[in-house]
């Protein structure tokens, strides 16, 4: 593609070159300098730490064609000036990339809990409907039955339009993607055509960056709006929207788009009733605008129960039957780190579980009581160089809805894993935890404390294979951990 061309979504900017940008051929577009090849174009992007600018010339030795920058830079290639670098690159990228997403019936998931949860719910539910799926958020990105790693829940622009290029060239149908309050508020999801908007809930999270909640909402409320003001007969887009959050009602008025609701405690489109939970399953009466089925999931909680009216809202839409969203329940696995067991013949029950938040540790919590018949241990952190004003809320949630917490480290980061853990426990008023800073140290004393048919929640990081202390990551995976601190109990024993 030209240098012309790609610009051809820009109505304004400016270049001291007197090149016809017709003639200069553009290989890709890159906005990490190491990556640049011969013919390709870079694209200045001030972030936090780096500023893109700084590597300009880095750029032009690698072979760069032409520069998109904010401002003159002294190099004898085109500079290409723009006001905003930032909102510049999603117009290249979908320029480059054909605007991939008109093509590609694309899901969007935002809130602050239950998104994994649910992309990976929906992706089986697709799969079951003879759909080809692409999945993009905190784990991994997928096409097909194929993974590749990530390092944000959102990729950033040039990265999303390239990876729903690749979807199409690789005949995916529908893609279910993380939206993050960050990719929303940073612009990152400019340029994406959203079929269908869910919103799962919001409670606190992030105000190490968004300050507020109101911000916070602000910035979750952008997929919505960002839906649309027209419709289409042809191309009708929906939000999906959980009744039962208190933010529903402002929700609704974001969006111009049809609006479908699930819920348990308020009346809604989407609904469940009859909810029973044991260690092995749950077990409800899904209610939808097309009929009722009951549901028997191996997914635990209300949490999840929340999750999966989300996904047969969307499915309901998709016109999928109510017969394959009962047996693709039936048979769903459970995501990883999402409330998952570690299994080594033990006498007592290890979780797994990503909840780092107030609200997500308690509603793990909370459905571990439905079950449980003896202690019920958590072992819980907060990361560094995040929103410190959720400390105490955690504690004080682990304290009251456990017999013992074990407080530990959890991603300390660059502040100091004991300044972390003061702040967790200053203002409890209750006795029951232990502080523990070294986290494998934490797991194996809860393991050693627990008696048959007592439960252990190992919170916070679910998932993760690594912890980051100071600025280095450690290889470091919860359930690895607490497998290896039950083995080692038979080893004492024998």
């Amino acid at each position: 593609m030209n240098l012309q061309q790609l610009l051809s979504l820009i109505p304004y900017y400016r270049s001291e070159s007197s090149i016809d940008f017709s003639h200069i051929e553009i290989e890709s577009i890159q906005v990490d300098s190491r990556e640049v090849t011969k013919g390709d174009i870079f694209v200045c992007i001030r972030g936090y730490t780096v500023d893109g600018h700084d590597y300009a010339h880095a750029a032009v030795k690698q072979g760069a064609a032409a520069i998109v920058s904010e401002q003159e830079i002294d190099v004898d290639i085109p500079v290409i000036i723009v006001p905003d670098t930032s909102r510049s690159l999603p117009l290249m990228a979908n320029v480059f990339y054909d605007s991939p997403t008109k093509d590609l019936h694309l899901i969007g998931l935002t809130g602050t809990n239950g998104k994994t949860t649910i992309t990976y719910i929906l992706e089986a539910l697709f799969q079951a409907h003879e759909k080809k799926t692409g999945v993009i958020g905190t784990i991994q990105r997928k096409i097909g039955n194929k993974s590749y790693p990530v390092e944000n829940t959102t990729p950033h622009a040039l990265e999303l339009q390239k990876s729903f290029y690749q979807m199409i060239e690789e005949d995916v149908d529908v893609c279910m993607m993380e939206v993050s309050s960050h990719a929303l508020d940073l612009g990152r999801v400019y340029g994406c055509d959203f079929n269908l908007a869910i919103f799962t809930n919001l409670s606190q999270d992030h105000l190490d960056y968004h300050k507020n909640m109101e911000a916070y909402f602000q910035a979750k409320s952008l997929l919505f709006s960002q839906l649309g003001n027209t419709y289409n007969v042809n191309d009708q887009k929906h939000a999906i929207i959980n009744v039962d959050d208190a933010y529903a009602e402002k929700l609704k008025k974001v969006t111009a788009q049809h609006i479908l609701t699930y819920g348990i405690e308020k009346e809604a489109d989407v609904y469940a009733t009859n909810i029973h939970f044991s260690n092995g399953q749950t077990t409800y009466t899904l209610h939808t605008p097309i009929g009722s089925i009951d549901i028997r999931t191996p997914l635990i909680g209300s949490f999840n129960v929340y999750n999966m009216l989300a996904a047969a809202s969307a499915a309901i839409i998709h016109e999928i039957p109510l017969t394959t969203i009962a047996s693709t329940f039936a048979n769903i696995k459970g995501v990883d780190g999402r409330f998952e067991q570690v299994v080594e013949g033990q006498s007592f029950s290890v979780i797994v579980d990503y909840a780092h938040t107030p609200d997500s540790l308690q509603n793990v919590l909370e459905t571990v009581k439905e079950f449980a018949t003896n202690h019920i241990y958590v072992v819980v952190g907060c990361g560094g160089d995040r929103d410190t004003s959720k400390r105490p809320l955690m504690a004080k949630i682990a304290v009251d809805h456990a017999d013992e917490a074990i407080f530990t480290s959890d991603n300390p980061r660059t502040e100091d894993p004991q300044l972390i853990l003061n702040d967790m426990t200053d203002d409890l008023d209750q006795t029951n935890y232990e502080t523990i800073i070294d986290r494998k140290e934490a797991i194996y004393f809860a393991v050693e404390k627990a008696k048959q048919d007592d439960i252990i929640i190992i919170a916070g990081k679910g998932h993760e294979t690594d912890q980051t202390i100071g600025k280095q990551k450690f290889e470091f995976d919860d359930r690895k951990v607490a497998a290896e601190a039950i083995r080692s109990l038979d080893r004492k024993m024998g």
